[in-house]
């Protein structure tokens, strides 16, 4: 028998490798929560299997979504990167994962990890909204508001409350998955 899984990836093959082995799963590492802020800003407007599809092209134009890295970035980094065909070429996007990536390592400095912080938001756990039907889920919830204006506090650029809920789902802050879906339970088990 198939397992019973959220709609959303369809038969996208990368959108169900990523639901399945990623999405949802509390995520308590600075580096990857790093990764999922550069591709959730870049989602902005596009459909997220067009961020999926070109995820390997932005972790190597991005040197492995390394902040250190990505915070030295000067205008001629920028101009190749408006060059790269294999990324979204967004000059506005491009330059705000710079100034992310700085305020990135800002929030590190004062709370010792960006995990730290960005839990605070959740009270440390995972908020389960126990959805049955897609059509239920939030856009964005007080804790994603609160999230979008502290790190806009911040001088975080492309992060608009839509944008924080969707990073919550993705960094298992919130469990999103259907109460059908087979990771549901599996995330919830695995939790913190």
């Amino acid at each position: 028998m198939e397992k019973q899984r959220c709609p959303w990836p369809a038969n996208h093959t990368l959108a169900i490798e990523y639901h399945d082995t990623e999405w949802g799963v509390p995520l308590h590492d600075d580096a990857r929560h790093f990764e999922f802020i550069v591709l959730d800003s870049f989602q902005a407007g596009l459909s997220w299997n067009t961020i999926l599809n070109k995820r390997e092209n932005f972790r190597k134009a991005f040197d492995n979504f390394d902040y250190r890295l990505i915070a030295d970035y000067d205008e001629t980094k920028v101009e190749s990167l408006m060059q790269d065909e294999g990324i979204i070429r967004n000059r506005l996007k491009i330059l705000a994962t710079i100034t992310n990536a700085r305020a990135f390592m800002q929030v590190q400095k004062e709370f010792g990890s960006f995990d730290r912080y960005i839990w605070q938001f959740t009270g440390g756990k995972t908020i389960d909204h126990g959805i049955t039907d897609m059509k239920t889920t939030p856009v964005s919830t007080a804790e994603s508001d609160a999230m979008s204006k502290d790190l806009k506090k911040r001088g975080f650029k492309f992060v608009g409350t839509t944008i924080c809920y969707a990073y919550m789902q993705a960094a298992g802050m919130i469990n999103d998955h259907l109460v059908c879906c087979f990771r549901h339970e599996e995330v919830t088990t695995n939790e913190n």
